[in-house]
């Protein structure tokens, strides 16, 4: 299997819609690599390749490398454009990172021992608000995920953005912004059952 954070990626010259149109008629995604003090560059690459490496959750957490026309770059994804449908890749961002400095990227949650919950186990139900979060660290220390635990959470609880494990150097953009941006990330509702039981 090819190494899902490689991009290979050649140049092209020309920039605007019908020259992305004409990649596309190709069989390959128009791109551009932009940041980290160096050029523009635009850039086309394999539909079928790019599809592949989307399908791992990983590549949108990780640094990247960007091959082009034999050399690399370091680089996170920023932006995929789909078409409506979602199968289709119409359009990459990447970024380039320098190693030393921080930068700001979205890592998923994943929610753990859910079954276990105690308000789940008496009925309630799991609504999760978020199923991402943007955090601002070092590119050497971007987690691939976040876990949330749902274990002791009872039926009318919430976790917060400020509950969350963050590994060490890892912050969270929202909580930068002050105590009304801490969001609730998943909460236990009691089931329409439960509250049927509860008016009888």
């Amino acid at each position: 299997m090819s190494n899902i954070f490689e991009f290979v990626a050649i140049k092209r010259e020309k920039s605007g819609t019908g020259a992305a149109r004409g990649v596309r008629r190709g069989g390959s995604v128009p791109a551009v690599l932009y940041g980290g003090g160096g050029t523009v560059q635009l850039l086309s690459l394999n539909h079928n390749e790019v599809i592949k490496h989307l399908n791992h959750e990983a590549v949108y957490s990780h640094v990247l490398d960007v091959v082009i026309d034999g050399v690399s770059e370091k680089a996170i994804l920023k932006d995929v454009q789909r078409e409506p449908a979602g199968v289709k890749i119409l359009h990459l961002d990447f970024l380039r990172v320098n190693m030393n400095e921080q930068v700001r990227v979205h890592v998923p949650l994943h929610f753990i021992n859910e079954d276990k919950s105690i308000g789940v186990k008496k009925g309630g139900v799991a609504t999760h608000s978020l199923v991402d979060v943007e955090i601002v660290t070092l590119p050497g220390k971007i987690p691939d995920f976040l876990e949330v635990n749902l274990t002791n959470l009872d039926v009318g609880q919430s976790i917060h953005l400020s509950d969350l494990v963050l590994p060490d150097g890892v912050s969270l953009i929202a909580l930068a912004q002050g105590s009304d941006h801490d969001l609730p990330v998943v909460s236990i509702l009691p089931s329409r059952a439960s509250k049927e039981d509860t008016a009888e």
